[in-house]
């Protein structure tokens, strides 16, 4: 029992500052769009989404240089499947979150269509020099569109948003996102490390650590940006979050390989991970259009996390037979 105390005190402490520094980070992200007269949706999408995906670039980068760029590949469409399976419908179960007009009519086509050209890049097997060039193009694009979204923007529902954001000097709001982001950051692995030896310590196998602990670790940050986001009723910056950190992922993280170490990778990465991330992109969509007319509420959240609990076990079927 003295081996794992610990650890739980590490389980502890990292839920305490999760929680702490997700309030401190979208405080500042918050304070910081209202100061530099930036919709919460582009901070979402930007400030928010790039700042939660920094560990999975760190990871995809490390991966590429030892000559691990599958991990790398399966680490850009692992957290898109957890930011729309896990974050979204967490965030949804706790807060239902309002898909706005705008949102349905720019970013959420321009995340469909720049999920499609990935699975382009991907469809013959082999990430290149060539392909990470093809997604950083893309990248430059979306960072331009969302500058040209936020200019014709509706004034209106610019000015409406802004009377919700908090009042806080500049140089306060963005201190409060650096130290937010970095506690987020240290706290998530010290959750990680923790929750991993207990499991270890019970002789949990390292592939179910993989599966649940570490995967549900990395996407940490983004579930408590989300879920602060929206308890604090900021909800363009809970599903800028998701949205944004999902296009970043695809064209930011996924091209690491490409430039670092090119790769062949195995035909599953197609048929299983690419295809779940459209499955949880599709369903996101119909929510959006289709079904709940512009809602993403708890039902819908329900559905997400199913989802994802099923895609996990298909990643336990196929690994133990």
């Amino acid at each position: 029992m003295e081996a794992l105390l610990y650890p739980i005190l590490a389980i502890a402490a990292g839920f305490g500052i999760l929680i702490w520094s997700a309030d401190r980070f979208v405080v500042g992200a918050a304070g910081t769009a209202r100061n530099l007269g930036m919709s919460p949706m582009l901070i979402g999408l930007t400030v928010v989404s790039m700042g939660t995906s920094a560990p999975e670039m760190l990871v995809s980068g490390i991966a590429a240089y030892t000559g691990a760029g599958g991990l790398a590949i399966g680490n850009a469409l692992g957290s898109n499947i957890a930011n729309l399976g896990l974050v979204l419908g967490a965030t949804a179960l706790i807060a239902p979150l309002p898909v706005k007009s705008g949102l349905m009519r720019k970013e959420l086509p321009l995340l469909a269509a720049i999920t499609l050209g990935a699975g382009l890049v991907l469809m013959d097997g082999y990430l290149g020099l060539l392909d990470a060039l093809l997604l950083l193009a893309g990248l430059v694009i979306s960072l331009y569109l969302f500058a040209r979204f936020q200019r014709y923007a509706n004034p209106n529902e610019i000015a409406h948003e802004e009377e919700e954001l908090p009042d806080i000097p500049l140089r306060s709001a963005l201190f409060w996102v650096l130290i937010g982001l970095l506690l987020l950051a240290g706290s998530s692995r010290l959750l990680v490390w923790g929750a991993s030896s207990v499991a270890a310590h019970m002789g949990v196998s390292d592939l179910i650590i993989g599966l649940t602990i570490v995967a549900i670790g990395t996407s940490l940050p983004e579930l408590a940006a989300s879920i602060m986001s929206a308890l604090k009723k900021h909800h363009d910056i809970a599903i800028g979050n998701v949205v944004g950190s999902n296009i970043f992922n695809l064209l930011a993280v996924m091209p690491l390989p490409g430039l670092i170490a090119p790769l062949q990778f195995d035909s599953v990465v197609l048929w299983r991970d690419y295809a779940a991330m459209v499955l949880f992109t599709a369903a996101l969509l119909a929510f959006s259009y289709l079904f709940s007319k512009g809602r993403v509420g708890r039902v819908e959240g329900a559905l997400l996390l199913t989802g994802y609990s099923a895609y996990l076990g298909l990643l336990y079927y196929m690994t133990a037979i």
